[in-house]
């Protein structure tokens, strides 16, 4: 005759719901500012000069060189979202964390302060996101205040007692501490998790080396094909300029438009060859863009003789069109059709 098991299942107490529902919600807060973490190391990844640019006028690379800065930038920001996505919740991840967040507000809380006092214009930007998002001053430290400051304290939330790892369990083989399965405090290092966020610091860190050298423009710039001219812009209301507002031609017709710097001698001894390409048969018009000053252009006109047109543009419209300098670009009707590393070779007909 069947026995009766002796065992008995004990429903879930208050408090072990209270304890599930803690681990939950601090889970999702921790997984949420690790992804946000991620977005925006790797906005850094694919255009490091750009970051180390920023790092530069920042002023923070006081003791190394604004490319090391920011490769260390790049592989904190890297390993503690790996972390945070994979559920590390120990202090160890989370001290840096709030470490790198206040950092962050303090950044765009200072250009948010100097743009309410008018000391800098809404085109200035934290390069947080690196050219994928352009964020106004007062976007960058309201977003970053509601974001990361949440998620990150929802983030200490039903952390166990073993490390307060966020992902509980017991050894194979060992019983748990007790009804709420939180591990004792004995319990071993996570070290498979560990290994992953190397791994992928590692990875992120020799792509950022070879990011230069890689066809990632499109990827990493605002400038890509199917992007129309009246997209690209910078500023915002009153101040937004774009760049069928800097040559209005670009609307109709087929363009070709150079990304260039007037103050290199390179750019100057190609000038003959895009001669001719403005002057051959049945080729797109050429304009040159340049952030060059009146008197930079004056020197290059008279030391070099183009043919072709040169229109100037700010700096903050320009900068997130390109990763390094010479681009050159397609537009057909408004729209971008193709884009160029370096300068075009022949008319495209």
């Amino acid at each position: 005759m069947r026995q009766p098991s002796s065992e008995v299942t004990q429903p879930a107490s208050p408090g072990d719901q209270q304890a599930s529902w803690k681990r939950g919600v601090g889970t999702l807060g921790g997984v949420f500012l690790g992804l946000v973490l991620l977005l925006a190391a790797w906005g850094k990844v694919i255009d490091p000069a750009v970051f180390a640019e920023q790092i530069v006028i920042e002023g923070l690379d006081f003791m190394l060189s604004g490319n090391t800065v920011a490769l260390l930038a790049i592989a904190i920001e890297v390993a503690l979202g790996t972390a945070l996505v994979l559920g590390l919740r120990r202090l160890w991840v989370l001290l840096p964390a709030t470490a790198l967040t206040a950092f962050f507000l303090l950044l765009t809380g200072r250009h948010y302060w100097n743009f309410m006092q008018g000391i800098v214009d809404d085109s200035v930007s934290c390069g947080c996101f690196g050219n994928l998002v352009i964020r106004t001053p007062a976007e960058a430290f309201w977003q970053d205040l509601f974001l990361l400051v949440p998620a990150l304290a929802l983030a200490f939330l039903g952390r166990s007692a073993a490390g307060r790892s966020g992902i509980v369990g017991s050894r194979a083989g060992q019983p748990k501490s007790g009804p709420s399965g939180v591990e004792p405090a004995e319990a071993t290092f996570p070290s498979r998790r560990v290994g992953i966020v190397a791994t992928v610091t590692l990875l992120s860190l020799l792509l950022a080396w070879q990011a230069p050298n890689l066809p990632l423009d499109d990827m990493a710039t605002r400038l890509r094909p199917g992007s129309m001219v009246q997209d690209l812009c910078s500023g915002r209301d009153v101040e937004r300029l774009c760049l069928n507002l800097v040559i209005p031609a670009l609307e109709a017709g087929k363009h070709m438009v150079v990304l260039a710097d007037l103050t290199n001698p390179a750019f100057g001894e190609a000038v003959e060859s895009l001669n001719a390409l403005a002057l051959a048969a049945n080729a797109p018009t050429l304009w040159v863009l340049t952030d060059a000053t009146p008197e930079e252009q004056y020197a290059f006109f008279w030391q070099w003789g183009p043919v072709f047109e040169i229109r100037e543009a700010p700096h903050a419209l320009l900068r997130p069109l390109y990763r390094r300098l010479p681009r050159s670009f397609i537009v057909q009707d408004g729209e971008v059709t193709e884009t160029l590393s370096g300068l075009p070779s022949k008319p495209d007909r």
